[in-house]
């Protein structure tokens, strides 16, 4: 779930500049080489710390460092700078639940309002934002019913979803399933989520159900092998290779 979000959050970019020497930090960014292309941006952002676009990549770095403490430092600057913008409350919202996970639980109770708070400010001010109403039913289905936790409203969001981007609503609604171990449901869900969007994720999604939920290796089997009829990926052919040794040990 961790990783769904942090995916959500800091690959969203922003919008390209023409400057040569942005172009060139960004270009190490999008190569993953994080630490050189801290210095890029770091250096840009001394010469112009107004700069959105450089300032949204200084928290982007630190969000795939896993330093989100410092993420969160950026993603307010954009916030005071523009309040009414749904991408920029959205990762603040999103890098403080992050950091609010590696804290105490006292220190994350604390943190809850905010993130709410920007979560749903995000999704108010754009209709059609996706990545935040997939933050807030994530929220909402994790949390304790003590400290506001509620699956109706994770179905609320992951129904929205479902208006926006149908694949997305039922990887949502399909997560929802998996934390209350209705995995049947789960099946069904993901199954959708294949013949709509038919990515590697939502392949994956339901392979892991058959063989981590329901202990059907078979069926996990099965679905990757569908997966690499039109996804060629390395891991994939290293999985399915697992699975079928795994399988003909068992028959």
């Amino acid at each position: 779930m961790k990783k769904i979000l942090i995916t959500l959050l800091f690959l969203i970019g922003p919008i390209a500049y023409g400057q040569s020497a942005f172009a060139k930090a960004e270009q190490l960014y999008r190569a993953d080489n994080y630490e050189k292309a801290l210095v890029s941006f770091t250096k840009l952002y001394d010469q112009d710390g107004d700069n959105l676009g450089v300032i949204e990549r200084l928290g982007d770095i630190a969000g795939h460092k896993k330093d989100f403490k410092t993420a969160m430092k950026y993603y307010q600057l954009l916030v005071e700078k523009k309040p009414k913008d749904a991408h920029y409350n959205f990762k603040y919202g999103g890098a403080m639940g992050l950091y609010a996970k590696s804290s105490s639980k006292l220190k994350a109770l604390g943190m809850l309002d905010d993130i709410k708070g920007y979560l749903k400010k995000a999704a108010k001010l754009d209709p059609n934002h996706i990545e935040s109403r997939h933050a807030l039913s994530q929220l909402y289905c994790e949390l304790p019913g003590i400290v506001g936790g509620s699956i109706k409203q994770s179905r609320f969001y992951a129904n929205e979803l479902l208006k926006i981007s149908p694949v997305d609503g039922y990887l949502a609604h399909g997560l929802i399933n998996e934390y209350k171990e209705e995995y049947e449901k789960a099946v069904i869900s993901y199954t959708k989520a294949i013949e709509t969007g038919g990515s590697l994720l939502t392949y994956r999604k339901l392979a892991t159900v058959y063989e981590n939920k329901l202990k059907d290796d078979k069926k996990a089997l099965q679905t990757l092998k569908r997966a690499q009829i039109k996804h060629k990926d390395r891991q994939l052919t290293a999985d399915i290779a697992g699975l079928e040794i795994r399988v003909q040990m068992n028959e």
